[in-house]
């Protein structure tokens, strides 16, 4: 057990000193407020992905996390910038309606192929992300679980009846968009 967390604390830091490395170079590019929106995203994702290969779910609580601090950071913008507020308001609720109407869609017609975990992750993932990110970072996590999911298939690791976590797949989606815009 002792390993384990060990392993998963090198984990943490290696992606915290990626991020900082990727902040340090685009700091000037980027606002402050994007800054630290693409830190806690990445922050939460993995966590996501911690809970969800150890537990196969993830956690309302970490989801209503996210939640708190989009709200604590998104008001001061409102007060601050009334204008400039409402229009990340509006790109981030249009994120949240992409990210989860994409997969509460896809949870209803699969059957609960995609757990509920999944569903309020990316709704949420997408208040920080954007209309305009949540696709791609959509497009990127699942592409990735889909040739992961058939290769062990054709490689007979798995059944097809069979499921892999996808938020493992969620939180490269998003690594890949945060450090290609």
């Amino acid at each position: 057990m002792m390993r384990k967390c060990i392993k998963h604390s090198v984990h943490a830091i290696v992606i915290l000193i990626v991020l900082l490395i990727w902040i340090m170079f685009r700091a000037q590019e980027l606002s402050t407020y994007a800054v630290i929106k693409y830190a806690l995203i990445m922050i939460f994702g993995y966590i996501a992905l911690l809970f969800d290969i150890f537990q196969r779910r993830i956690p309302n609580g970490l989801v209503l996390g996210m939640l708190a601090m989009w709200i604590l950071m998104t008001l001061p913008i409102l007060f601050l910038s009334t204008s400039a507020g409402i229009e990340a308001l509006i790109d981030s609720a249009l994120g949240f309606a992409i990210g989860g109407g994409v997969f509460i869609v896809v949870y209803l017609i699969s059957k609960k192929g995609v757990g509920g975990g999944d569903v309020k992750f990316m709704a949420t993932a997408g208040l920080y992300l954007g209309l305009s990110n949540t696709i791609p970072a959509i497009l990127y996590g699942t592409i990735l679980a889909a040739l992961v999911g058939l290769t062990l298939i054709l490689t007979r690791k798995i059944t097809k009846k069979d499921s892999i976590p996808l938020a493992p797949f969620l939180f490269l989606g998003i690594t890949i968009t945060a450090f290609t815009i």
